[in-house]
């Protein structure tokens, strides 16, 4: 399973069992939580413990701080992507339950990625879990949007993450000898067993000149928990100021 898979979706607090029927003996329908955020890891990389879950504004205008839902606590309940609703699936009581501290925790997806050398490689787009265990198997790479589509992206196992550092994803020297798969040239690589190096010149083109901007706008803004204002703080205002758009000083220094 796919990070990117589940941004985005719908999820709806489901009635504890002793709730599950009205006095009717009907089963209560689920109501709406949020939309997945963000996938939250154990700070080693190794495992997804569950999902900040973004709630809907209130009145359309006042933002929520978003949620914490382990990943344990999700399932499928009258056809629809769902969590239980009893504390010790949100927030800090999930959090005991599952014996981890929420601010040393980590969104690795959207996070600067740097080799031990100290080299620039990218940035972290995805990650490759088991859907049951939470157990990493590998993390998606990119050096752009341009790169991605052009020559694909970097799988990096999970063996390769060597840790967190001053906001980045510090990763084994060996990622650098990684093969690109997925993307135009990577596909027509299969025919032509290699990529040639003018179609990764290409794609260096392209991104000085056409996909930093978007990039910039487009990361998740991978981060340690801790580090925000408060352990379930909204991304919302560092997502804009990430993407060029605070729009004045006074917004800035909330961060």
């Amino acid at each position: 399973m796919l990070a990117r898979d589940l941004m985005g979706v719908r999820v709806y607090r489901a009635p504890a069992k002793d709730k599950a029927v009205d006095k009717d003996g009907a089963p209560r329908e689920p109501k709406r939580l949020g939309r997945v955020h963000f996938p939250v890891f154990i700070p080693d990389g190794t495992r997804v413990v569950g999902f900040m879950v973004k709630l809907p504004d209130v009145a359309g205008m006042i933002k929520q701080k978003d949620r914490f839902v382990a990943l344990d606590a999700l399932t499928v309940y009258e056809g629809t992507f769902a969590v239980t609703d009893v504390r010790e699936n949100f927030d800090a009581p999930a959090a005991k339950r599952l014996g981890i501290d929420l601010d040393r925790c980590l969104i690795w997806t959207g996070m600067d990625v740097l080799t031990e050398s100290g080299e620039k490689i990218g940035w972290c787009v995805d990650a490759s879990f088991n859907g049951k265990t939470g157990a990493v198997d590998h993390f998606v790479l990119t050096a752009s949007s341009a790169s991605s589509a052009l020559v694909g992206n970097l799988e990096m196992p999970v063996a390769y993450l060597r840790g967190y550092r001053n906001g980045a994803m510090v990763v084994s020297d060996e990622t650098k000898g990684l093969q690109f798969t997925g993307g135009a040239a990577a596909k027509a690589a299969e025919v032509t067993v290699v990529a040639t190096e003018k179609v990764k010149k290409g794609a260096a083109v392209l991104d000085d000149k056409g996909s930093k901007a978007l990039d910039k706008g487009s990361r998740a803004l991978g981060r340690q928990l801790g580090k925000t204002k408060g352990m379930f703080k909204s991304f919302a205002s560092e997502y804009r100021k990430a993407a060029g758009t605070a729009k004045s000083a006074s917004v800035r220094k909330k961060k």
